[in-house]
């Protein structure tokens, strides 16, 4: 079975590992931690940059950065995986969501002003497959209505808006080192990224349990105490030993991934042509980074037969998010404002095809040959 994800290694992340493991010491905030925020830091031109155990936890740590209190709103999507909205509703928010573009899959900025009242505080626009939101858009509302922006650019590194990193662009950003994403920590991982340097310093004491742990060995205090509500929101060295493995090679990556996915692109076009399927849209503004390559059909009774062709044919292809407002606790904990025009219908026309570093060309070729042959 050719598998729809694996794991990023390419053979440069032993060497770093072992010498954390030899290192005296494991836990987070260690020399291979500190290299991997200084190089985001880098690239991203952001205040403070922050390793965490997930991306999950950075929304975490962004929710309470804000301050989120029981009753207020936070507007996001409902194409998203669910930590977009746990993040939130763990600090008792309420979730709105608005419909979503059918050319990217991500919010529709255009609905966002009309879903806020005065119990908002928060917008988290998704980059859904590192396709870029309309940030300008998004920030000038924010900006009129007094907002946070939060960019959930899980899927976003090596991405950009007009010339600026996903991540780079909100007040507050997330980024994800899942085994499922272009680049990973071993397994998991995260990070938090801070562009508003109001929320630097808090950051690092929600980050350290609650301490100022940090300001301590930097000499600003002469001894560290608990100061505010945090948790344990460090990665652990050998992770970001493994995730500097990968920050070294984060250009090769980058190349192999796009390689892939324009194979799949020119192989498929020629079924867009003939009206059989529909493949991703990528704006002018806006540079992707290979992370997923997915066609929409015409329904979800095609889909459903196409997901099993690919699997009789050794393929492991699979569909995306199943809208959160449709979900049990997205119906307790959220409303979606508007009409539900293309959330659900193009959620139901989705499939992903298989995308890893190290997939090769016969791999891609092999895919593009198996949903040509649904067709005939």
């Amino acid at each position: 079975m050719l598998p729809f994800n694996r794991p990023c290694c390419t053979g440069n992340e032993e060497h770093h590992v072992l010498a954390a493991m030899r290192s005296p010491k494991m836990s987070g905030d260690g020399d291979y931690s500190r290299r991997c925020q200084a190089w985001f830091e880098m690239q991203l031109g952001c205040s403070k940059a922050l390793l965490t155990p997930s991306g999950t936890h950075a929304l975490e740590m962004a929710a309470l950065l804000i301050d989120i209190q029981p009753g207020d709103e936070v507007i996001m999507p409902s194409y998203t995986f669910t930590s977009t909205a746990n993040a939130f509703v763990l600090r008792g928010a309420h979730i709105v969501f608005v419909d979503i573009r059918p050319d990217t899959m991500n919010i529709d900025e255009t609905l966002i002003e009309a879903a806020i009242t005065d119990r908002t505080r928060a917008i988290v626009p998704v980059h859904y497959a590192g396709i870029a939101c309309e940030m300008d858009g998004i920030m000038d509302i924010a900006g009129r209505y007094a907002l946070t922006v939060i960019e959930d650019a899980a899927q976003g590194m090596m991405s950009a808006y007009k010339g600026k990193p996903l991540g780079s662009i909100g007040h507050l950003a997330a980024y994800s080192f899942h085994e499922t994403k272009n680049y990973t920590s071993g397994g998991e991982g995260g990070l938090l990224i801070v562009n508003d340097g109001q929320f630097v310093s808090r950051a690092e004491v929600i980050q350290e349990k609650g301490t100022n742990r940090s300001q301590f060995f930097r000499g600003a205090v002469d001894k560290y105490s608990w100061v505010d509500v945090g948790s344990s929101y460090l990665l652990c060295e050998l992770q970001a030993a493994y995730l500097w493995g990968q920050l070294e090679k984060a250009d090769d990556i980058n190349r192999h991934r796009l390689a892939s996915w324009h194979r799949y692109l020119s192989g498929l076009q020629e079924l867009e042509l003939a009206g059989l399927l529909s493949l991703p849209r990528i704006p002018a503004d806006c540079r992707q980074n290979g992370h997923m390559f997915y066609l929409k059909l015409r329904d979800i009774e095609i889909r459903t037969a196409l997901l099993s062709h690919l699997a009789f044919a050794g393929i492991n292809s699979i569909f995306h998010y199943v809208p959160l407002h449709s979900a049990t606790a997205g119906r307790r904990f959220g409303r979606f404002h508007g009409e539900d025009r293309y959330t659900t219908a193009e959620s139901e026309r989705l499939i992903r095809l298989p995308m890893w570093y190290g997939l090769q060309q016969e791999d891609t070729d092999r895919v593009v040959s198996a949903i040509k042959s649904f067709f005939r």
